[in-house]
C-alpha cells in the first residue's frame, strides 16, 4: 500500500490552513488519513509550520513519499537533513553523536532565524500602523493588576494581637456627624424664621387693609353733615321767605 505525506485542507473559504497528514495515496485529499504529524498556515508572514520532526523522520525512513509542498516543508524543518545525516552514519562517514550534534545545531540556527523573521514582520506591521493612524495605543492589562492585588490581599497576615481602634478615634470620626446633627436645629430655625416674619407682618398688612374702611367710616359723618347742611340752610331761609310774603300782603 503506497503511503504519502501530504496536506489536507482545512479552514473556511478564502482563509485556508492545512494539516500535514500521512495517508493512503488512494484516499481523497480531505478524507481518511493514518496519522496527523503537523499543521501549516500559509497566511501568516512568514508561514507558520508546526511539525513533529521525529514522527516525520520515522515515516520518511519507512518509505513514505511526500508531495512537493510536503517535501519543501520537511526540508525547511530539517527532516530531510536528518535523513541525509542518517545515511552518512549508515555508511560509516559519521558517528551518531556527531550527526546528532550537527542536526541540533542546524535546528537551533533555523529556529533563531525564523524567530528573527517573525520579529521583523511584527515590527513592519507596527511601523505600518504608525504611518497610517499614528502611534498604536497601549493595551491596558487590567485583569493582571487586579489578580495581583487580590493575591497580595489574600497573603496579608492578620495577627490576633492587632490593636482595636481607639474609642477616641471612633469618636473623632463620628464627631462630624454629631456636629451636623447639632447644627441641624439651627438650620431648621433659620428656615422657619421667614415664615415667622411673614406671620408677624401679616397683622400689619391686615391693619393696613382695614385702614381704608375705617377712614371711609370716619369720613362718612362729615359727608352726612355736608349733605344735611343744605337742608338746614333751606329751613333757615324758609322763615325769611315767609316774612317777605307777609310784608307784601300787608301793603
Amino acid at each position: 500500500m503506497p503511503v504519502k505525506i501530504r496536506l489536507a485542507r482545512r479552514g473556511r473559504r478564502k482563509a485556508p490552513f492545512y494539516h500535514i497528514v500521512v495517508a493512503d495515496a488512494r484516499a481523497p485529499r480531505d478524507g481518511k488519513f493514518i496519522e496527523q504529524i503537523g499543521k501549516y498556515n500559509p497566511l501568516t508572514k512568514p508561514a507558520t509550520i508546526e511539525l513533529d520532526r521525529d514522527k516525520a523522520f520515522d515515516w520518511i525512513m519507512k518509505g513514505a513519499q511526500p508531495t512537493e509542498t510536503a517535501r519543501a516543508i520537511l526540508r525547511f524543518k530539517g527532516v530531510l537533513y536528518r535523513k541525509h545525516l542518517a545515511r552518512g552514519v549508515a555508511k560509516g562517514a559519521l558517528d551518531q553523536e556527531k550527526a546528532d550534534q550537527m542536526y541540533n545545531d542546524y535546528v537551533e540556527a533555523k529556529e533563531a532565524k525564523i524567530a528573527e523573521r517573525f520579529a521583523q514582520s511584527k515590527q513592519e506591521q507596527l511601523d505600518f500602523y504608525k504611518m497610517v493612524s499614528g502611534t498604536p495605543k497601549a493595551v491596558a492589562v487590567t485583569h493582571v493588576a487586579a489578580d495581583a492585588e487580590a493575591e497580595a490581599f489574600q497573603n496579608v497576615e492578620v495577627s490576633d494581637d492587632a490593636e482595636a481602634p481607639a474609642p477616641e478615634a471612633v469618636a473623632e470620626e463620628a464627631a462630624p456627624e454629631a456636629k451636623a446633627e447639632e447644627a441641624a436645629p439651627e438650620a431648621k430655625v433659620e428656615e422657619a424664621a421667614p415664615e415667622a416674619k411673614a406671620e408677624e407682618a401679616a397683622p400689619e398688612a391686615k391693619a393696613e387693609e382695614a385702614a381704608p374702611e375705617a377712614k371711609v367710616e370716619e369720613a362718612a359723618p362729615e359727608a352726612k353733615a355736608e349733605e344735611a347742611a343744605p337742608e338746614a340752610k333751606a329751613e333757615e331761609a324758609a322763615p325769611e321767605a315767609k316774612a317777605e310774603d307777609a310784608a307784601q300782603e300787608e301793603e
